[in-house]
């Protein structure tokens, strides 16, 4: 019985370890082109700044197509919308991957976070504003790479340092179970 019991453990914690090396095997190359062998982590600060701007181009082909106030008329804007929802979805699994190993920093899971929702809101905002000037436009369309790399680096400085062991829950003191001599 016992013989089996170490099998099944061995099995298990083989499972366990290798399903973080597995954790990115179902990424995009192109979201994160140097990090998709590395950890959760390193994929999705590399894809951040990565899809953003894949999206940015193609919204710049389209102002480039139909100008700055028609990039958005009529399906004019659908390559830049389908491009967004595309990448929503592609960067799932490292975003996971990333909170999943920032579980014990709970800082670097709220700047994992941040980070995200930066991303996100920079990503709705690649459409042209209404009397917006193509200048105006380029300068705002590149502000959310300082954020990103403000973002990046102090995630990595966390990454860096040790986790923080979680704080010890003090227990309610209870009255031990009485003994059986003590109940008559």
């Amino acid at each position: 019985m016992h013989r089996y019991a170490f099998v099944l453990a061995l099995i298990c914690s083989t499972c366990v370890f290798s399903s973080a090396a597995r954790a990115l095997d179902k990424v995009d190359p192109y979201i994160c082109p140097t990090q998709t062998q590395g950890s959760g982590i390193d994929c999705f600060l590399e894809a951040v700044p990565q899809t953003y701007t894949m999206c940015r181009h193609i919204k710049s082909i389209e102002i480039i197509e139909f100008g700055l106030t028609g990039a958005q008329e009529g399906v004019n804007g659908a390559k830049t919308e389908y491009c967004i929802d595309k990448h929503k979805i592609l960067i799932v699994r490292p975003y996971q991957a990333a909170l999943r190993e920032a579980a014990s920093k709970t800082e670097m899971v709220k700047d994992i976070r941040k980070l995200y929702d930066s991303w996100l809101d920079s990503l709705a905002k690649l459409i042209p504003g209404p009397g917006e000037t193509d200048e105006a436009y380029k300068q705002r369309v590149v502000r959310p790479y300082a954020e990103f790399n403000e973002q990046i680096k102090a995630i990595r400085v966390l990454a860096e340092a040790p986790a923080t062991p979680p704080k010890p829950v003090a227990k309610a003191s209870k009255a031990p179970p009485a003994k059986a001599s003590e109940k008559k």
